[in-house]
């Protein structure tokens, strides 16, 4: 047996077998994994090219965020000496290994960059030049560029007594410089640090008439290490190298202590990009001593530096994705399947519940629903939470029409909504000065659920209508994130969400609802329920089996649960995106929970659960993935789908469907690797999202 899972069997003499460390893998270094998947499709060839690029940058991104909150927070639970979580690992044991597999990563990526996806640009016609290839004309235009759009903005400072090394901004390019010689003060050279004002643009495309192709660029980077010497004149400048230090950006209020949450959050904002740092970046060929120097200024240790080899920022060349209109090179457009010939949207819904199925179906039926109830004088009152909202985002000023029409708005506004929380201060003034009522949510619980309450008048009733979804109400990530919406005037349905609203905006105690399950109340038990009475489904010899679909599962009583029933006979499919501490395939314990990861054109992020319930079943979409914080420490919905053919919709679009993928999924190990899954024998290819645009956008 593979001696990774010796630790992960049940043992006769613990109390509980099914608590045993070795049966869950760690939540970070699982996460982390996440981006091997995704950094493999800018390594596919059947992707295309432009694709592949925004692969590789996503990857990045994701790699520069999970050092801003996972690693972040691991840091400060290990000055807090905080115990393991259910895998046993101490904070600091943890942070070790992020840094082995996270220096595999960024290795990786850098090799995709060098070598696969930029010289296949460059057969394309999509130049991102490095210094070592600039002609005399291009180095000349570069100089010239530098002079006059770079160099008036930049400040460079030489460090000694007087000039202390400077404050470095989470994330910003910066170039360590070594100087040799005297300036005209006589003073010695030494080190100096160029910072790069995030004015800068950091891809830079050169004329045609200069360069001589069409999409010709170069890094920001490249040009400040090339003309730096331009910044010290008099001086011999010994080497350049650009640097990148990640800070931890988790947000810290103790929200008992403050009396405005929304004050407070502003405060610390203002200093958000100089917490603590966690992350180095470091040209490959910097010299030892200078990367000790850095290590010590920024409290750093060894472990978590990064040498790189290429820029710093590779994240910043997915501009290139936007400037280069060459759609060939990118995925072919579709058309968003539209709700047809509706003029009243309470007509519609009052006929019948609407499910929509994001990104195939248009967002627009929410937006013409809240136009329409921010128009129609028979609507009175208008209840909706924000967690991510978007720029210029359209539901926004529906609403604040609304108020402006006498309707009675009330929205709930999640101000903790990670790197948003500027956004929403803002949206929260702009809806306050237009009489919308704003409520913050929960003191220590983040609102996450997504609802709309639309209360109407009609003849002499008053009716409830309702939108519950999957996702934000954000209509750009509604063209890229695949979620469900349910529009309804379930008058169960719509009393309790009208419940819930009364609750996050007074004090009321906790909720007998009738159809939602909801957290941090009965959503959990619920969940929890629902795992049990299939596992005595099997135990009676009965058919049982459970699929679930979501972005990530870490909590562990929902796991022992699922072990539990994996034991009794129940056949359990999870779909999960990213993190799963679930350890799938271990006899006598998890033999029959296979878990799949897919990952392509568009990120995965609906959340649905399904029981089969001895041929009846149990289905629900919610906000909440099953994770300690969504279904312990956050306000979430779980809402079922009571319309037999809109469950069967949702059992053939975002189940079955995924479980047959063969050309996206990955299938986790027992040892925690992820196999990707190929098509068998003869078995057709199959795609679930390409099947979804076949099927619904035509």
């Amino acid at each position: 047996m593979n001696a990774a899972l010796s630790n992960a069997l049940p043992d006769a003499h613990d109390t509980d077998p099914l608590r045993d460390p070795g049966l869950y893998f760690n939540r970070e270094l699982s996460q982390l994994d996440f981006n091997f998947r995704v950094l493999a499709q800018a390594q596919d060839p059947q992707v295309p090219l432009l694709e592949r690029l925004k692969y590789l940058c996503i990857s990045c991104t994701n790699l520069d965020e999970f050092f801003e909150i996972r690693a972040g927070t691991l840091r400060h639970a290990q000055d807090l000496g905080l115990a393991p979580g259910a895998d046993g690992l101490a904070p600091a044991t943890v942070l070790s290994r992020i840094h082995d597999r996270a220096a595999e990563l960024v290795k990786s990526q850098y090799e995709c960059w060098n070598d696969v996806v930029r010289p296949a640009l460059f057969d394309a016609g999509v130049r991102v030049l490095g210094r070592d290839s600039w002609n005399a004309r291009q180095t000349r235009w570069l100089r010239a560029y530098f002079r006059d759009e770079i160099m008036p903005v930049l400040s460079p400072l030489g460090l000694d007594p007087a000039h202390p090394f400077p404050k470095i901004l989470n994330k910003s390019l910066n170039i360590v410089v070594v100087l040799e010689g005297k300036d005209a003060f006589g003073r010695a050279g030494g080190l100096a640090i160029v910072r790069a004002p995030r004015s800068l643009p950091r891809i830079i495309q050169m004329p045609e008439s200069v360069s001589g192709g069409k999409h010709d660029f170069v890094f920001l980077s490249s040009v400040l290490s090339s003309f730096v010497d331009e910044l010290f004149p008099g001086m011999e400048v010994k080497g350049a190298y650009q640097f990148r230090v990640t800070r931890n950006s988790e947000l810290l209020v103790d929200e008992e202590e403050v009396d405005n949450i929304a004050l407070a959050l502003r405060d610390e904002l203002v200093g958000r990009g100089y917490l603590r740092a966690v992350r180095l970046e470091i040209a490959e060929q910097c010299p030892k001593p200078i990367v000790r120097s850095l290590l010590e200024n920024f409290d750093l240790p060894e472990n978590a530096v990064y040498r790189i080899n290429g820029p710093v920022n590779l994240n910043r060349v997915i501009q290139v994705y936007d400037l280069v209109q060459r759609p060939e090179l990118k995925f072919p457009p579709y058309q968003q399947r539209q709700l047809p010939g509706v003029e009243s949207m309470f007509d519609k819904v009052g006929h019948g519940d609407v499910l929509l199925h994001h990104p195939f179906d248009a967002f627009s039926p929410v937006l013409e629903l809240i136009r329409q109830a921010a128009e129609d004088p028979n609507v009175l009152a208008i209840k909706q939470t924000l967690y991510r909202a978007g720029k210029d985002s359209p539901i926004v000023e529906q609403l604040v029409q609304a108020a402006r029409n006498g309707k009675d708005v009330t929205v709930v506004v999640e101000l903790r909504a990670r790197f948003d929380e500027e956004a929403n201060l803002g949206l929260a003034d702009r809806l306050q000065e237009a009489g919308v009522q704003v409520v913050y949510g929960v003191v220590g619980y983040k609102t996450h659920a997504k609802m709309l309450l639309i209360v109407r008048r009609e003849g002499r009733k008053l009716r409830r209508y309702v939108h519950l979804g999957t996702g934000n109400y954000h209509s750009g990530t509604a063209r890229a994130y695949t979620d469900f919406g349910l529009i309804t005037a379930d008058a169960d349905i719509g009393n309790d969400v009208h419940l819930i609203f009364q609750q996050l905006s007074g004090l009321a105690p906790s909720l007998k609802l009738k159809r939602l399950l909801q957290s941090p109340f009965t959503l959990h038990a619920g969940v929890l329920k629902r795992i049990d009475r299939e596992t005595k489904h099997a135990r009676a010899g009965k058919p049982a089996r459970i699929v679930a679909k979501m972005n990530a599962l870490n909590e562990p009583q929902v796991i022992r649960a699922l072990y539990q029933a994996s034991q009794a006979g129940v056949q359990i499919d999870l779909i999960v995106r990213g993190a799963c501490t679930l350890r799938p395939g271990v006899p006598g314990v998890s033999d029959n929970i296979r878990v799949r990861s897919i990952v392509g054109r568009f990120l995965e992020h609906h959340r649905v659960y399904w029981f089969g319930n001895d041929g009846e079943p149990d289905l629900f979409c919610s906000s909440a993935d099953w994770l300690e914080r969504n279904l312990l420490r956050r306000v979430e919905t779980g809402f079922p789908i009571l319309d037999p053919a809109l469950a069967e919709r949702v059992w053939d679009e975002a189940l079955s469907n995924y479980l047959a993928d063969n050309l996206n999924a990955w299938e986790l190990r027992a040892d925690g690797g992820y196999d990707r899954v190929v098509p068998q024998d003869d078995a057709m290819p199959h795609s679930a999202q390409a099947t979804l645009l076949a099927k619904i956008c035509g």
